[in-house]
């Protein structure tokens, strides 16, 4: 990525609701840990300004469109930046006005006023979101300016539980909160936190999403990973992977069986898609803490090999 590449801003667009398409405004009043003010996207959540490259907008005009800026539910069109090559956790500076990039692309669920006039939306494809890290106002023609995220930021991590009972709120989840502490404190930024059934579909829908759009370092699960006919993670996790690391969770069914025998039966996996780590654990909370608490301290350079901020090293 070039650091410090610049483009232009073209637009800032609004909309009281959602799912509408936005209307320009003549500048745009950015609030930290929310977004623009009086914007329907705006809120305590990782997507609170969406930007769109000015160029796709008008590569999608030449197919005979005829869209308007804010046409796709976009906050801001900037030139000269092409967004979608750029990795989560670019910061991006117009003014005072500091963005931290949280996600690329997203999921269409019900399709936009301009997928029902034309058939076709770029912002699911093209679109990034991020969120606001420092206050101001950006008018068009503003200068902003990229730059590549800090090497020594912390991981993020994201957490997923594997429960028919718990994700229906019949059983109270207690494996994801102890995960959550634990990888808070060894220092990373646990961006989600979440239930599912024990689904495979749905499992592979969120390690997708997660690995593809949020860039997020490290997935961990809990659940699924012994002999019932519903437990199935391994399986939807080897499914979307890239490379096998199983060398992870052979250390933790080794360490495992120094506690007890029946670790024998867990049939967890880690995997690498694109750059980020995916590790099943264990469903109950005393074996998500052993299980965290044998490899944290050894993965920081596994992550850093994976975002390219460290080298492969061999013993001598």
């Amino acid at each position: 990525m070039e650091v410090g590449k610049e483009g232009v801003v073209k637009a800032i667009c609004i909309s009281p609701a959602r799912g509408t398409e936005k209307h320009t405004i003549p500048e745009g009043h950015f609030i930290p840990n929310f977004g623009i003010e009086g914007d329907a996207h705006a809120g305590t959540w990782h997507r609170q300004v969406s930007l769109l490259s000015y160029n796709k907008v008008e590569e999608f005009n030449k197919k005979g469109a005829n869209v308007g800026d804010g046409a796709f539910g976009e906050n801001l069109v900037v030139d000269g930046i092409d967004f979608r090559a750029l990795p989560v956790g670019t910061r991006l500076y117009a003014g005072t006005v500091e963005l931290r990039m949280t996600q690329i692309g997203k999921e269409c669920h019900s399709h936009c006023a301009i997928y029902h006039r034309v058939g076709e939306c770029i912002m699911p494809r093209e679109g990034v979101f991020a969120e606001v890290v420092k206050e101001g106002i950006i008018r068009p023609g503003d200068v902003m300016r990229v730059e590549a995220p800090d090497e020594n930021r912390p991981f993020t991590a994201a957490v997923i539980v594997l429960s028919d009972k718990g994700s229906k709120g019949e059983r109270e989840d207690l494996s994801g909160p102890a995960a959550e502490d634990m990888l808070k404190e060894a220092g990373y930024e646990v961006v989600e936190r979440f239930v599912i059934p024990d689904e495979p579909e749905v499992l592979k829908h969120h390690l997708i999403r997660l690995a593809d759009s949020r860039q997020v370092d490290l997935v961990v699960t809990s659940g699924g990973t012994g002999f019932s006919m519903r437990d199935q993670t391994p399986e939807a996790t080897l499914a979307v992977a890239d490379r096998n690391a199983p060398g992870i969770a052979e250390y933790i069914r080794m360490k495992s069986m120094q506690i007890t025998d029946r670790a024998m039966l867990s049939r967890g996996a880690s995997v690498i898609r694109k750059k980020t780590l995916i590790v099943n654990l264990p469903g109950s909370p005393k074996a998500v803490k052993e299980s965290l608490d044998f490899i944290l301290g050894a993965l920081d350079h596994g992550l850093k090999i994976l975002r390219g901020t460290a080298s492969e090293c061999a013993r001598k």
